[in-house]
Order: C-alpha cells, then sequence, then structure tokens
C-alpha cells in the first residue's frame, strides 16, 4: 500500500496565502507536484466544489478540506501548519493546522477507512498539539503514521497504538500559547461530568453523514461520542461513509430515547427509527456543537410534542433548521413546494418531449387526430393513415399522458415534503381534482399544501398501539383525501379555475412590448439568487404551465425558453469574465470558470454561486440585467421550448434555435461585461494582484523549508 504522507506533502510554518482558496489551492499544487495527481486544474475544481457546499474548519484552529477527484492516481493527504492562520469557517476563528486530503474516485475500503481514521484524530486534542509542537516534516509524517497504526514495530516490541505517541512525545515541547488555544489533552475515556446523575440511563443514537463521506462524518461521530461521555449519556453512532457503514442494531435503536442526524445527506433506510424523537442538523453542527445537540435530543425524549421520525427517507419533515432550532412553516412550505417541483420535472420533461417528437414526425395537427389514428389503426394496419402520423400518434399520446401526471405528481409530492408517506395519497388525489377542475398548476400546489397539512396534523396525536399502525395507511389517506379533495372540488376549485383561465388568455395575447417586459421579469428572477427561492419561483411557474400549450397557444412554451435562456447567462457569463479577464478573478474562481462553461450550457444556474458567494454586489445585479436581456430577447422573437431543462442539449425540440442562442450569447457577453466593469470600478484586480504575488513568493519557498 502506498504511502498516505510523506516529508514532501508536509509545509511547516510557511504563508500559503490570505484566504481558504488559495491555501487549497497551494496544498493541490502540492499533490499534483508529487506525481499524486494527473492534473491540477481538475483537483482544484473538485476540492473548491466540495469546500463551497459546508465549511471545513472546526474547533480548536483546524480545518480539513477533502474530496474525491478522477484527476487524483493515489490517496493522499498533505498536511500544512500555517505561519497565519486563515478563515475556514470555523466558529472560534482561523485555523492554523490544516489536513488537505485528495482522494482517488475509486478509491479502496483500506485507504478510505485510514482517511477516515485521520478525521477522527484530529477530534484528539493531544495530537493536534503534537502536529503544533512538530519541529521537522519528518516528525508530522511520523506522529500522522503513528495514529494511523501505520509506523513500523520496534524491535521486540509492537507497533504503538493509534494516537499515543501524538501524546507522549511532544506534549512536553507544546508552548503555553498552543496550550491555551488546544487545553489538555483529550482522555481516552472521559469520567461523567460533575452532576450528571440525572442523565444516568438514558440513551441516545445518532447518524452521521456528509457528502464526500470521509472527514466530517467521522469527526462528527467522535465529536458525539466524547460529549455524551463527559455527560453520562449512553450514544451509539452510525458512521454511514466511504469506508463503509454497520447499521445500529435494531434492539440498540428501539431502546434508545431519542435519535440525532447530524447529516448533510439523506440518511439510509431512516424509516428504522420511525416514532423516536430527533434532532436533525447538518454534520458540522455535530463538531462544532455536539453537547448542544445531545442537551435538545434529551430535552425532546422528555417532551410529549416534540417531532418524531416519520419514517421515509429524505421525506422534507425534517424540521431542524440548519444551524439548530426548528424551521418555521413559511421555510417548510417553501421547501415542500420545492419538492413537489423536483419530482414534477421528470414528468415535464419527458411528456414534453414526446410531445415535440410526435409533432415532429407528424405535424402540429397530430395533436387533433391522434385518438382517432390510435383507435383506427395498429402498426400492422395503418388503414387510412400513414406511418409517419402513427408514430408521431403514438409519441404524442405517451406524451400528453405523462404531461397529464404533472399536477398531480406536484401536489403529491408537495404533500409528501410535508407528511412523508402518509401525505402522498391525500396529495394525488387532490391534484387529480384540480386537473378535473381546470385549476391548472395553482390549483395542484393549493390541493398539495392543504393535503400535506391535513396529513402532518393527523399525524401529531399519541395514539394507542392498535390504532397507530392504521393511521398512516387508512385513516390519514382516508381523511386527509376527504379534507383537501373535498375543499378544492366545493370551495377553491372554481375561483383557481376562473383565474387560471384569465392568466392563460392574458399569457396567451402577448405580443410586443407586453411579452418583452414579460420576459425581462422572468429573466431578472432567474438571475436574482441563482437557484434560491426567487429564481425556482420563475422556473416552477414555467415549467408547470407548459402542459398548458398547445399547438395554438405557444405562450406558455415561450415563457419556458425565455426562463433557460436566461438561466443559463449568469454561469456562462462568470466562466467567459474569467476567462477574458484573468486578472480579476482568484486562481480559485478561474477553475470554478472552466467547469461554468459546461454548468452554463446544460442550464444549470448553481454553476454562479461560487462567484455570487465571494462578490455579490457585482455578481448579483450583473447576472440580472443579463437575464432580463435574454428572456426580453427571447420572448420578443417567439423562441420556444418543450422542454424545461436541458440548455443547448435540447436545441432539436427548440423553436426558432438561432434566436435562442443569441438571446443566451447577448445576455451573457453583457453580464460579463458588467460584472468586469464592476470589479474594476471597485479595485478588484489589485485584490487578485496581491494574493497572487503571494502564492509566488510561496511558491518560490522549497517544499520543505
Amino acid at each position: 500500500m502506498s504511502e498516505l504522507i510523506t516529508p514532501d506533502l508536509v509545509s511547516l510554518d510557511r504563508d500559503l496565502g490570505g484566504d481558504k482558496e488559495t491555501v487549497i489551492g497551494q496544498l493541490a499544487a502540492l499533490v499534483q507536484r508529487t506525481g499524486r495527481a494527473e492534473q491540477l486544474d481538475g483537483l482544484l475544481a473538485d476540492a473548491i466544489a466540495r469546500e463551497n457546499k459546508t465549511a471545513t474548519g472546526i474547533p480548536g484552529g483546524i480545518a480539513i478540506p477533502h474530496c474525491r477527484s478522477a484527476a487524483v492516481t493515489e490517496p493522499t493527504l498533505v498536511m500544512a501548519r500555517l505561519a497565519e492562520g486563515v478563515d475556514f469557517g470555523a466558529k472560534d476563528g482561523p485555523a492554523d493546522i490544516i489536513f488537505f486530503i485528495a482522494a482517488p474516485e475509486g478509491a479502496d475500503q483500506t485507504h478510505l477507512k485510514l482517511l477516515a481514521k485521520l478525521a477522527r484524530s484530529l477530534m484528539k486534542k493531544d495530537f493536534v498539539a503534537a502536529l503544533r509542537a512538530a519541529r521537522s516534516e519528518q516528525e508530522v509524517v511520523r506522529i500522522v503514521d503513528d495514529a494511523l497504526g501505520l509506523s513500523p514495530a520496534p524491535e521486540g516490541g509492537e507497533a504503538p497504538a493509534a494516537g499515543t505517541a501524538a501524546g507522549s512525545t511532544a506534549a512536553a515541547a507544546v508552548p503555553a500559547s498552543v496550550q491555551s488555544r488546544s487545553g489538555d489533552a483529550q482522555p481516552a475515556a472521559p469520567a461523567p461530568a460533575e452532576g450528571a446523575g440525572g442523565r444516568a440511563g438514558r440513551r441516545i443514537v445518532a447518524v452521521t453523514a456528509c457528502p464526500t463521506g470521509i472527514a466530517h462524518t467521522y469527526m462528527a461521530a467522535d465529536g458525539l461520542t466524547y460529549a455524551a461521555e463527559e455527560m453520562g449519556v449512553d450514544l451509539q453512532v452510525e458512521t454511514q461513509g466511504s469506508a463503509g457503514f454497520t447499521k445500529l442494531d435494531p434492539a440498540t435503536i428501539a431502546a434508545a430515547d431519542a435519535v440525532i442526524f447530524a447529516t448533510d445527506v439523506d440518511v439510509r433506510d431512516r424509516s428504522r427509527f420511525a416514532g423516536k424523537p430527533y434532532v436533525a442538523s447538518p454534520v458540522k453542527r455535530g463538531i462544532d456543537e455536539p453537547k448542544v445537540m445531545i442537551e435538545e435530543a434529551l430535552a425532546n425524549a422528555e417532551n410529549p410534542n416534540a417531532k418524531r421520525v416519520q419514517g421515509a427517507a429524505g421525506g422534507a419533515a425534517d424540521e431542524a433548521a440548519s444551524e439548530g432550532g426548528l424551521e418555521g412553516w413559511g421555510t417548510r412550505i417553501r421547501k415542500a413546494v420545492m419538492t413537489g417541483v423536483s419530482y414534477m420535472i421528470p414528468f415535464v420533461a419527458a411528456g414534453g418531449l414526446l410531445m415535440a417528437f410526435g409533432f415532429m414526425i407528424a405535424g402540429a395537427d397530430i395533436a387533433n387526430v391522434a385518438d382517432d389514428v390510435l383507435t383506427g389503426s395498429t402498426l400492422w394496419n395503418l388503414g387510412e393513415f400513414t406511418l409517419a402520423q402513427y408514430i408521431g400518434a403514438v409519441l404524442f399520446k405517451m406524451g400528453n399522458l405523462a404531461m397529464s401526471l404533472l399536477v398531480p405528481a406536484l401536489a403529491g409530492y408537495i404533500a409528501y415534503g410535508l407528511a412523508d408517506r402518509p401525505g402522498i395519497a391525500p396529495g394525488f388525489a387532490a391534484g387529480l381534482v384540480a386537473n378535473f377542475m381546470d385549476a391548472g398548476f395553482l390549483g395542484g400546489i393549493v390541493g398539495g399544501l392543504l393535503a400535506g397539512l391535513a396529513a402532518y396534523w393527523l399525524a401529531q396525536p399519541r395514539l394507542p398501539r392498535w390504532l397507530g399502525s392504521l393511521m398512516p395507511v387508512v385513516i390519514i389517506p382516508l381523511l386527509a383525501t376527504i379534507f383537501a379533495a373535498g375543499l378544492l372540488l366545493m370551495v377553491l376549485g372554481g375561483p383557481i379555475a376562473a383565474f387560471m383561465a384569465w392568466l392563460t388568455g392574458v399569457l396567451s395575447g402577448m405580443t410586443g412590448a407586453s411579452a418583452l417586459a414579460l420576459g425581462a421579469i422572468l429573466g431578472l428572477m432567474m438571475g436574482a439568487d441563482l437557484g434560491g427561492p426567487i429564481n425556482k419561483v420563475a422556473y416552477t411557474f414555467a415549467a408547470a404551465g407548459l402542459g398548458a400549450a398547445t399547438a395554438v397557444n405557444t405562450a406558455p412554451q415561450e415563457i419556458m425558453a425565455a426562463v433557460i435562456a436566461a438561466g443559463m447567462v449568469p454561469p456562462l457569463a462568470m466562466a467567459l469574465a474569467s476567462t477574458v479577464a484573468k486578472r480579476y478573478f482568484t486562481v480559485a474562481e478561474q477553475e470554478n470558470g472552466k467547469a461554468a462553461w459546461l454548468l452554463g450550457a446544460s442550464f444549470i444556474s448553481e454553476g454562479a454561486i461560487p462567484f455570487a458567494a465571494a462578490d455579490p454586489l457585482r455578481v448579483l445585479p450583473a447576472s440580472m440585467i443579463g437575464g432580463a436581456v435574454a428572456g426580453a430577447v427571447s420572448m420578443a422573437t417567439g423562441v420556444t421550448s418543450a422542454a424545461p431543462h436541458g440548455g443547448v442539449w435540447i436545441l432539436p425540440v427548440i423553436g426558432n434555435p438561432l434566436m435562442f442562442l443569441l438571446s443566451v450569447v447577448v445576455g451573457t457577453v453583457v453580464t460579463a461585461a458588467l460584472v468586469v466593469a464592476l470589479k474594476h470600478v471597485g479595485g478588484a484586480h489589485g485584490r487578485v494582484a496581491d494574493a497572487t504575488r503571494s502564492r509566488e513568493d510561496a511558491a518560490a519557498v522549497p517544499t520543505t523549508a
């Protein structure tokens, strides 16, 4: 097995830059220079993308940036002890001990387990103190190898236990300033804190998971474990990471008083914890605030009204706020609507494309004769129809039926987002009623919310076991369907249908200046927050309206095309600006710009988020203006799209594709020019130049100096 870390991969007491992107760039370059990565660009882009998902700084002045990358040829650790700390997002301040983990896409389990073990070692204060006190690169390598159990066994004895050398060889050499930051050495099994007797016998189970599954997953597990030991609480953790995982014993789960979910991804087989009170937060909170999470779990265990796991994995009833506390109803409803939209999109995509292919093969009139074709002929007996008409009718009908599920799917999964699986049936029923009432996507949204809220509230009372087992499969679907579908049929459906008919008439009659204004407004919304709530409102409005498009009424398809064109602009503009005006962008931003070409071409507005996060006051206004231009040009020239997603890859089903491309190009150029102009006025080139000089000065120093 190749060595994970060597002296050439250690940098001690050097200035590697003033921001985390620059530091990561230096460490990634070190991986590439030592022959462990085929190319720097790919590794750096993957590392920065992972860093943008969740900050990797942890308490104690430590950061552990990491990624999987196809550019990496063998698992690698790079360690840096910085001369000046750099902010990596930890609550207690900058980090001066940096471990960069670079893993290949297909790293074997042995290496992944070692990388996870390193992450866990960083939770031990004696290990970190030893790293701060190390006097040479070779000593750092020995400390790390000891912690990972990779050191050769001494003659006549066994290899030191993981982490042993970290405490014994360097503790005495740690200066007072480091002691004040790192604290005393972490005991292997802390004694329960004084006054923990009230918690004696309390049991908690926890699940930790992060997107990469290498570092934060295991660090959060250890943070929670150490805190529980100090508090006198019995806590068992399931780490759902890259090194594999062993499920908690069902008996352990059954005996637990509460559950902690410290995760950034869906919990695998979440229904195992059904009925347990829980706390859910991002995985990093398990590192930063483990005691607070345990206290919250204990409080929920004693609260009969506390939220309980409903069962379905990834259900949007994950009521915990991003950094603690429960989300408000406004946030939960917004997330539920976005859940419905995400499940609806495949129906729109498949249905819209199939209908478009039908039109391409058999002409626009196939919409009027498809039923006659399919009832009067077969593939083996075409009768009075041609083969093209028959194939076109088949494709059109399949697409039309798929589109008919658009509103029920939207409503069903909005209800699922609020109430998990018990909400699906009443949500679909309410969506079918919305279809029957011609209430459109707005009726689907209202019906889904009514069904989800009804199912959620019906699930709250604590009932006897014999009755509780009937609730999710019989009683809740029945009562929630009566409430939501009945309310739509008898009260709300008519007014909503009248409003949708009026809105359809207005949109269909838009021409000239009014169409241009609508395109500009939608474009502004698409560039406002790059995949956030405002962007999603515009997109949902366009995608849900596609079901009303016909060969005569193309307004919904024109709106869809304007939204797609405007959504492609921000990432493409950032890619263009960072290519032609590099002096205004950091090395990390230039790497992000290379990836943004593909993201923008594929209609993924989120490709501009790294640029907006670093410079929102320049990037967002420019994106809004460029998006407005693209949307206005698209609407004014009558561009249509039968598909709700895909960017340039759906050009075959774009009506007037040349003007579609022109609208995207014009919007991209406008945004890129505005960003560069704003950066020039704000002196961004000077800041980037200073950072570049700092990197060049650091690169001039020998690696092991």
